[in-house]
């Protein structure tokens, strides 16, 4: 829905809680009129309630509210007396509307000063875990998000099995689009394996009404920085087509909000305003080299070739001792083997080892041809050589040809939504010739340091700004071999609770965390001794 549409749902929502509450506010000893002023009902519900000013701010924070409201129902029930867990039950389940009962046929009088704690232990668990969930929640959406690394794109700077905190609040926390939802869920609620927001097999299609039924317009909150070259972001992916998470089911009429598309963690090598290229594989802006920080390691592939045949074993250790260790197998001859990720300085360096008789590098030529980004005949790129190709940036005016036209297509249809066609050699935007487009939002240029084994910008290009979710900060777990099964695990110590950024070796925070924690807690058993004590 468009705001528009959202101010006039949220008037009728104010005019339908006034009218089931009015006579609720008079015995509580306030107006009637203030049973009908959107905010201001709230603030003064609160009172009769016995609930600090601040929950108002959560009944209007998406997510959150879906536990919040129900929560004020059953509280204003219980306001007047009506505290069984029926009165609860039913509260909840005629979506508020109890209060109209209330209102105008129960007798019902107003509890002033009533208790708050819950009469059972079971009550009070409940309220607990409720609160809990609503500030994980908050935290979750506004501030701070887990996230694991599933794949190898980023390897040397990050590794599979890392467990990172993304900081949302370095670019601006996004409001949540997605209004009905599981909450700390993103796509799919585990286990049971259905989708964690409302939807139906219409509102999946593109196309139709449905898809944006309770969504609210894109909407973010200040950050304290922009996306810097270089900065590893976490976004939802842009050409994100699979109806399942779990399974690689694409389906190109398949429609997923902004917010709940699939997450994944890349470097931005190419910022709104650049024009980029690749040339072997080496990302070039505005005709100069990008130089990566020295933590980051471009790796590609390559086949190894031994100068006799050599056990398995001994084949890996030299590898590994030359800190290579993904996608070993088999090359094109007895002696070789193939290297789907190394480093310039690991190649560097096995070169010189005796047992290695020569080592070529798998990448492709000017002239070959690949299925990437902007899949058009008339771009003869492949994932090592690519461009010149222009970013996007919010207020540009890129003119149009139907050369380009690829280039830019999906940004001004898809993530600007815009009807966009050509007709012989005339471009039509929105049923009206166009010989060029101002853009409305930045767009980025996200790859992987693996450049032989990552599904990046090269695939499905530009991310834009309304994709990017946050900036990974901190490494609080690493675990090796977290996809080979649970006693395959070891943990990566040297990595847990270590920056991201940064540059020189990395430093573990482990033991000053601990030392503080274990500060902290003998400070407040200290503090409680003292006042038993007193």
């Amino acid at each position: 829905m468009t705001w528009t549409q959202w101010f006039i749902f949220l008037l009728i929502i104010q005019i339908i809680h006034g009218l089931g509450t009015w006579k609720l506010y008079i015995k509580a000893g306030k107006k009637a009129w203030e049973a009908f002023v959107p905010i201001y009902n709230a603030v003064i519900l609160m009172k009769i309630i016995s609930r600090p000013w601040w929950w108002v701010i959560l009944l209007f924070l998406p997510i959150v509210n879906l536990i919040m409201i129900p929560a004020v129902w059953v509280e204003t029930a219980r306001s007047f007396g009506k505290d069984s867990k029926l009165d609860a039950l039913i509260a909840i389940v005629t979506l508020g509307f109890y209060n109209y009962y209330l209102n105008y046929a129960a007798d019902v009088n107003y509890i002033e000063d009533r208790k708050l704690k819950p009469k059972t232990a079971a009550g009070e668990w409940i309220t607990s875990i409720l609160f809990a969930i609503v500030a994980a929640t908050i935290v979750h959406t506004y501030f701070f998000q887990p996230f694991v690394i599933p794949s190898s794109s980023l390897e040397k700077s990050l590794l599979v099995g890392d467990f990172l905190i993304v900081s949302k609040i370095h670019y601006g926390p996004r409001v949540p689009m997605t209004t009905i939802a599981a909450p700390m869920v993103h796509d799919t609620i585990p286990v049971l394996g259905v989708k964690s927001y409302l939807h139906s097999d219409e509102y999946e299609k593109r196309n139709t009404s449905w898809k944006n039924m309770f969504q609210l317009p894109y909407l973010r909150l200040p950050g304290f920085e922009n996306v810097e070259r270089n900065d590893i972001v976490v976004f939802g992916q842009p050409a994100d087509t699979l109806l399942d998470m779990n399974k690689f089911e694409p389906d190109r009429n398949y429609y997923k909000p902004i917010d709940k598309k699939t997450n994944l963690v890349k470097r931005c090598v190419g910022l709104p305003g650049d024009t980029l290229e690749l040339r072997d594989g080496y990302v070039f802006i505005d005709g100069k080299q990008n130089i990566l920080p020295n933590r980051a390691k471009i790796q590609f592939s390559y086949e190894v070739t031994f100068k006799r045949a050599l056990q398995p074993n001994r084949i890996l250790s030299i590898l590994k001792n030359h800190d290579i260790t993904d996608g070993v197998g088999r090359g094109s001859s007895e002696n070789s083997y193939y290297v789907s990720a190394a480093s310039d300085e690991a190649i560097a360096r096995l070169k010189n080892h005796p047992e290695i008789s020569g080592i070529s590098s798998i990448k492709r030529t000017p002239d070959t041809k690949e299925d990437i980004f902007p899949r058009d005949d008339n771009y003869n790129w492949n994932i090592d050589q690519l461009g010149p190709i222009y970013i996007p940036k919010a207020g540009d005016n890129v003119a149009l040809t139907m050369a380009n036209l690829p280039i830019y297509k999906r940004a001004i249809s898809e993530y600007e939504g815009n009807k966009i066609v050509s007709r012989g050699n005339q471009i039509f935007i929105n049923d009206k010739p166009a010989t060029s487009y101002t853009f409305k939002q930045d767009y980025y240029w996200m790859m992987g340091d693996n450049r032989h084994n990552s599904i990046d910008a090269r695939f499905w290009g530009f991310v834009p700004y309304n994709h990017i979710i946050g900036k990974p900060v901190f490494i609080w777990m690493s675990i090796d071999g977290i996809n080979d099964g649970l006693k395959n695990w070891s943990v990566r110590w040297d990595r847990v609770f270590t920056t991201v950024g940064g540059e020189g070796e990395r430093t573990s925070y482990l033991i000053p965390f601990l030392i503080l924690l274990a500060a902290i807690y003998g400070f407040n058993k200290w503090r409680k001794k003292k006042k038993t004590n007193s």
